[in-house]
């Protein structure tokens, strides 16, 4: 794991490694990898305490390298060499008791390269969400069923070969260390590689919400990020126009079906109306990556 001045979450993640279960396979031998992206090395204090009783071997580093992607690299690098697979995740998230036995159990059904699973979204009791975030379900999590092929991944539930990962002379890539993304192109370089690619949906983790993504403006540039992103890295590692052509009408499509339901949205709630206008965000972001251009992301404390 990558951190950035979230210790509550970081000692939360650490005791949920604590109470990982392994009731169908034999416990694998682990070892937890942190990377503190605060070059004061706020997290140490909590490491050295956590590390006195801790189950697992704790390794802690520091990446003074503002970024993301520096700071999953280092955790990659400090990842031992006899490692057969690497899992990352995010440090404001929380595994269930049998998260890592059931992607290394989906690992190996099916003989897969790279495992995902999905990510869970709580609402803390202090954090206000209102009606519409619920009725719009702009939280709910993506589910696929166990061993759907996948053509990505992302780093907040994953399980790698180590060795796929080692190979690279650069895991991810450095260019989107501030606005983020860095996980995406990596998963979609792999998998054009060669790379299997399969879903674990038993395989699941708990993220907490905090009050500054409930919001319209949060979720729109979350929405046209997300979606220029992808569309600007099909365009860097698939040059086909097949393929361009296909996410240009994806992207017209997004727009126009935002734009048209509008005007019904307006007698169906708020919930509707914030669904059009992601719609729309979404198919303009989809449009930008087209030309190049990327969303400006969020910053690794905010995500």
């Amino acid at each position: 794991m990558a951190t950035y001045k979230r210790p509550d979450d970081l000692k939360r993640l650490l005791k949920g490694f604590e109470d990982l279960t392994f009731d169908q396979i034999d416990a694998p031998e682990i070892e937890i990898v942190i990377v503190d992206n605060d070059a004061s090395g706020s997290a140490r204090s909590l490491i050295d305490e956590v590390a006195l009783t801790f189950k697992y071997p704790l390794r802690y580093d520091i990446e003074t390298q503002q970024g993301v992607s520096y700071a999953r690299n280092r955790t990659i690098a400090n990842s031992s060499d006899e490692t057969d697979f690497i899992a990352i995740m995010d440090d404001d998230e929380i595994p269930d008791r049998n998260w890592l036995e059931n992607l290394l159990i989906v690992q190996e059904k099916y003989e897969a390269d790279v495992v995902a699973g999905p990510v869970i979204p709580y609402f803390e009791s202090d954090v206000d969400v209102p009606d519409w975030i619920n009725k719009g379900k702009f939280f709910a999590p993506k589910h696929y069923p166990t061993g759907q092929i996948m053509d990505v991944a992302y780093t907040n539930n994953v399980l790698v070969r180590s060795k796929l990962l080692k190979q690279l002379e650069t895991v991810f890539d450095e260019r989107f260390a501030i606005q983020g993304s860095e996980d995406t192109h990596l998963f979609m370089q792999l998998h054009k590689q060669g790379a299997k690619i399969v879903w674990a949906d038993e395989a699941r983790v708990r993220e907490r919400v905090p009050q500054s993504r409930i919001s319209l403006t949060w979720l729109l540039e979350r929405g046209y990020w997300g979606w220029s992103a992808r569309s600007l890295f099909e365009r860097e590692l698939y040059p086909s126009l097949y393929i361009q052509g296909t996410r240009f009408i994806k992207g017209c499509v997004l727009v126009a079906i935002g734009i048209v339901s509008i005007p019904i949205a307006l007698f169906r709630g708020q919930y509707a109306v914030n669904q059009a206008l992601l719609s729309i965000w979404r198919g303009a972001g989809t449009l930008s990556g087209l030309l190049g251009i990327m969303g400006s992301g969020w910053t690794k404390a905010e995500r």
